[in-house]
């Protein structure tokens, strides 16, 4: 069975990384682990993730989330079926549909449809959305994020002109620093870091991002200040935790180290 790492499911998904944590710790999805205690999810996973987040947006109660996400699990195939799968509302009835086949699932009113193969690095979330602009600058971001495997320069110019459409659109800003980032282009992607900073607010994982980028800029006070407030805003950023451990291992400040690198193995620690 294909698992899929936290990278992808940022990708894959649109997730910030700070909210797949949040879903995992809140025991949406219990996935696996993998080398250095990373996340390895599954099909099943990723789609009860983007499902949860979206009731969550619509405000459905939580009890109602857990108890649809429950059924859902429960139905989903281990993979993409060549039918597809679409997840829609029907009053307040949550109707799953497999090609021909139909079932419910108690929920609250939301439309997703999951289109692709994330095996093969294609998974298309599409949601009911009036707003022209947010629309447009969507339809760039899921341009983007299907070129990133084969194609950076064509992804980075759609996030562009995602950004185009809409300057708030943060994951557009997020993944266009780090393309820039991968590519070399450090002072580019500071400077999409930065403005994305001015435009969105501080999110956790931009400062996080923008942390990593000083550190191989060799700036590393300036990444203690961003890695500290992107916990300052999610406490539990497991790797956040362990990047700070280091950098202050290395400034010479071992009790912060060790109290950072305690609070990793805590984070990543399998439940039992």
């Amino acid at each position: 069975m294909h698992q899929y790492g936290a990278r992808d499911v940022e990708r894959l998904l649109r997730l910030p990384r700070s909210t797949i944590r949040s879903l995992v710790n809140a025991g949406f999805v219990s996935p696996a682990r993998g080398p250095r205690k990373s996340y390895l999810f599954s099909f099943r996973d990723l789609i009860v993730l983007r499902t949860a987040q979206a009731l969550a947006q619509a405000k459905v109660p939580p009890r109602r989330i857990t108890k649809s996400l429950k059924e859902l699990r429960r139905h989903l195939p281990d993979a993409m079926p060549l039918s597809g799968l679409a997840i829609g509302a029907v009053g307040d009835r949550v109707v799953v549909s497999e090609g021909a086949s139909r079932w419910q699932a108690e929920s609250g009113q939301y439309l997703l449809a999951f289109d692709g193969d994330p095996a093969d690095g294609s998974l298309n979330v599409v949601e009911r959305n009036d707003a022209g602009a947010a629309a447009s600058a969507e339809d760039w971001f899921e341009r983007g994020s299907k070129l990133e495997s084969r194609d950076p320069g064509a992804a980075r110019e759609a996030y562009g002109r995602a950004l185009d459409a809409d300057p708030t659109h943060l994951a557009a800003r997020i993944n266009l620093g780090r393309l820039l980032h991968e590519a070399g282009r450090l002072a580019d992607a500071e400077r999409v870091y930065r403005e994305a900073i001015s435009a969105c607010g501080s999110d956790p994982l931009l400062l996080y991002n923008l942390g990593v980028l000083l550190e191989d800029l060799g700036r590393r006070s300036e990444a203690m200040e961003a890695y500290e407030r992107a916990l300052h805003r999610d406490p539990r950023l497991a790797d956040c935790h362990y990047n700070l451990a280091l950098l202050c291992k290395t400034l010479g400040n071992p009790r912060h180290a060790i109290r950072h690198m305690a609070q990793y193995r805590r984070l990543v620690k399998p439940r039992r």
